[in-house]
């Protein structure tokens, strides 16, 4: 099941509707709701998977109480491993098998050696497996660092790890984090909930108005790139650009919002990343809880950068090759996590990497300096840039497209311009602006009168009925 579907348009009022007003006497019933209704959604586009998500359930659920029971440090360690590995070759098999296999092939192939692949299957990739088996593995991880005791309920756990708002796109939560929201008793609070539904609104504003607009224009131009010239497919990195912003960080919006409406608070997934200074900030802004993921469980295992700058970097590059193989089993990704490493060195080297912690960009101002529209400008080109290598067909393909934007024709008229999409964008950029420093893009607008909010709701929610579709997936399901 998909957010943008009228199955969830009924699924969701009637989850909430009974978690509320017929379970709210009883947590445990509530948590029961929850892994079935959980369950339910996920089978909903195909119940044999459900068995993977059990699977790794019940592995982590018994490697949680047995790393914990465990007396001496190498047996606890072993468990652990037991843990990983499981997740890993779960993730590696659906994921990766095929690519290793063809790139083994391709290998041999440069060689002089010509080898026909009898061992390629044709594996349907289980949607969410890369966020569920990363989220299970947090248990396992907290518990050995003894960040967390491990639950003997095992109605809650399983409810952690297939809590439906965020159980195929993320945000990805650390056991620590959303584990212990289970135990506590939720209540309803009329605000959080109109919240909830603002947040899940302006979710859908992203989705519907801004990445499915742009993904219509991107596929032309991607789908046809030998056929335009430079300017064009500038333009079709450029839509692209906001096409996998609003989709990611649109299902972000409406995962925390749905979850907002039980009770639950899961952590902010995208913070205006198209407003960074830097590179460095960029990745503080986008998919934040994959970055922490990383830096919690790898980057500071690692040694962080606690040891020589050449460990340092090592660590760094690490991350973002891991990063980039998380997203999916392509070259492209690769050379797409590469570019950001390389962007992200010399900041590291000069001590910069850190420099926008807290701040807001013109955070008491309503326009930015020249000196930060241009760093915002000059973040966002590298970023547009490496875009192409993600949303092209291969490495090939890419340089080809980076060839033809970087020649003369970049000067010429688009042959393509989308003019009520670009107006969107516009219009969406400023409301984000100005809503920089909240939460999300419309949380400020709760300060307008009512006439004129509930003006701009009924406004909004007529563009995404009209415009709503759902033949188009989220980005993210892929990987």
């Amino acid at each position: 099941m998909v957010f943008n579907s009228l199955s969830f348009m009924f699924f969701l009022p009637t989850v909430f509707f009974l978690y509320w007003f017929v379970f709210n006497k009883s947590l445990r019933l509530q948590n029961s709701l929850i892994l079935i209704s959980s369950y339910f959604f996920y089978g909903w586009w195909d119940w044999r998977f459900l068995s993977l998500i059990f699977l790794s359930t019940i592995v982590d659920y018994f490697i949680g109480l047995k790393i914990y029971d465990s007396s001496d440090k190498k047996g606890k360690k072993s468990y652990l491993w037991i843990s990983i590995l499981f997740n890993l070759s779960l993730l590696g098999f659906f994921k990766y098998f095929n690519f290793f296999i063809d790139s083994w092939i391709d290998l041999v192939g440069t060689l002089g050696y010509e080898h026909q692949s009898k061992w390629t299957l044709n594996v349907i990739l289980p949607i969410g497996i890369s966020f569920y088996t990363f989220q299970t593995m947090s248990y396992s991880l907290d518990i050995y660092y003894g960040k967390l005791k491990p639950t003997k309920d095992f109605i809650s756990f399983a409810s952690f790890v297939s809590f439906f708002p965020q159980l195929v796109a993320g945000p990805i939560e650390k056991a620590r984090d959303l584990l212990p929201q289970f135990f506590i008793k939720r209540e309803f609070i009329y605000k959080t909930v109109v919240d909830g539904l603002r947040q899940i609104l302006w979710g859908f504003v992203k989705k519907i108005l801004i990445a499915d607009q742009c993904s219509e224009t991107v596929n032309i131009i991607f789908n046809n790139s030998y056929n335009y010239q430079g300017s064009t497919l500038l333009l079709g990195a450029f839509l692209f650009s906001f096409q996998i912003y609003g989709d990611f960080s649109g299902y972000s919006d409406i995962a925390i919002g749905t979850a907002r409406l039980f009770g639950f608070n899961l952590k902010k997934n995208f913070s205006y990343p198209y407003f960074s200074r830097d590179i460095g900030e960029f990745w503080r802004r986008w998919h934040i809880s994959l970055s922490m993921w990383f830096r919690d469980y790898l980057y500071i295992p690692l040694g962080g950068s606690k040891g020589s700058k050449w460990l340092s970097i090592r660590n760094i590059f690490i991350i973002f090759l891991v990063s980039s193989f998380w997203h999916g089993a392509n070259w492209t990704f690769i050379m797409w996590g590469l570019i950001h490493a390389l962007l992200y060195i010399p900041l590291f080297l000069r001590g910069k990497n850190k420099r926008y912690l807290t701040t807001v960009v013109s955070e008491n101002r309503y326009l930015p300096t020249i000196k930060e529209l241009s760093q915002m400008v000059r973040t966002f080109f590298f970023t547009m840039i490496a875009w192409v290598f993600f949303r092209s067909e291969s490495v090939n393909h890419a340089f080809m497209i980076l060839s033809n934007i970087f020649s003369k024709s970049i000067l010429n008229k688009p042959e393509i311009i989308p003019h009520i999409t670009i107006l969107f964008i516009i219009i969406f950029m400023i409301i984000e602006w100005f809503g920089k420093n909240s939460d999300f893009g419309i949380s400020s607008i709760v300060f307008f009168k009512k006439k004129i909010r509930w003006g701009f709701y009924f406004i909004l929610c007529f563009l995404i009925f009209i415009l709503i579709s759902e033949k188009t997936e989220f980005i993210y399901f892929q990987f």
